[in-house]
């Protein structure tokens, strides 16, 4: 597949998401860096409108929609942040918004998108399942589609995050970000190409859910399945669009196992004080697993959301000390 944008959509998006989206901030954490040799520059997106980077893809898209486009109302398929992010950006844009969420998706994330006013579709947790919802849907009430990551309008978007930190830090030695469907780090690879030329771009996915490793050692996209992981917003498989990107700009994909990202989470919320959901953990699991060198780099990390369903670590509060 052709690669229909290069770095100017991103300028492009990120002026056009401007009155919308959160700038975020760019946080830095002296353990961290004294452990890892490095200087690690953490791109809060957890602090972003809906909880996660996934707003402004969501909002680009739907920024660029015809006004017959947005009377029709829009759709898609996500496990959670997308489907937030494009509930949020359709009630303020005044668009309908309809979303298929397979049954295994966290709770939290269901009960948000409902509460931005999106109508949402239960489907089995398969890729396949999702399709076929969305082909119902979009038959029976004409909806268009906006792809969570299989779009250039939403690559664009996604890639304003690393324009941004680019901005906010100056020259940076490597960027690395997690990798599920490929939107945000096919759109960091094109910033990264504009805002940060040499630097190096790194994926990073679950070494349960490692299709997008797979897929560039292949040459051809290796779907995911349905794979087990604590990080649920990157078991999906990568999009045709994402990968043209990925294979062209970026470096290679590294994994961390499912106690390297738990311990890794854990290490951010103790010491650095953020509330990140399992996936935003991923990259760092690879630094201090050793698969990415960062010793005397610069090195920008997205932490890609902060949408995680507490209920049971407060349940288990209440047992202990409420009764």
């Amino acid at each position: 597949m052709e690669i229909a944008i290069g770095p100017e959509a991103i300028e492009e998006a990120a002026q056009r998401i401007a009155p919308y989206a959160h700038i975020t901030p760019v946080l830095r954490c002296a353990t961290l860096d004294r452990i890892v040799g490095g200087s690690l520059l953490f791109k809060c997106e957890n602090f972003q409108k809906g909880g996660a980077f996934k707003f402004r893809g969501a909002c680009n898209a739907v920024m660029q929609l015809s006004e017959e486009e947005r009377r029709r109302g829009v759709i898609t398929h996500s496990s959670g942040n997308h489907a937030q992010a494009l509930a949020l950006a359709g009630r303020l844009l005044g668009i309908p918004v309809c979303v298929v969420m397979p049954t295994t998706a966290p709770h939290v994330k269901r009960a948000a998108t409902e509460g931005y006013g999106a109508r949402v579709v239960s489907c089995e947790p398969t890729l396949a399942a999702r399709e076929e919802a969305v082909e119902r849907e979009v038959a029976a009430h004409g909806y268009v589609l906006v792809h969570p990551y299989d779009d250039w309008r939403v690559i664009a978007g996604q890639g304003t995050a690393a324009w941004e930190l680019v901005d906010q830090v100056g020259p940076v030695d490597a960027i690395v970000t997690p990798c599920g469907g490929g939107g945000l780090l096919a759109g960091s690879a094109l910033a990264a190409s504009r805002k940060a030329p040499g630097a190096e771009v790194i994926g990073v996915e679950p070494s349960q859910a490692d299709d997008g490793r797979r897929s560039l050692a292949a040459g051809t996209i290796v779907p995911s399945g349905d794979p087990r992981t604590v990080a649920d917003g990157l078991r999906t498989s990568l999009g045709e669009r994402p990968f043209a990107v990925i294979r062209r700009h970026v470096s290679r994909i590294a994994t961390a196992t499912e106690a390297e990202i738990i311990d890794a989470l854990q290490l951010v919320w103790e010491r650095m004080k953020l509330v990140i959901e399992p996936s935003c953990a991923v990259p760092l699991a690879a630094i201090l697993n050793g698969q990415i060198e960062v010793s005397g780099r610069r090195v920008g990390v997205i932490l890609s959301g902060g949408n995680v369903d507490l209920g049971e670590f407060f349940a288990a509060l209440r047992c202990r000390w409420v009764g």
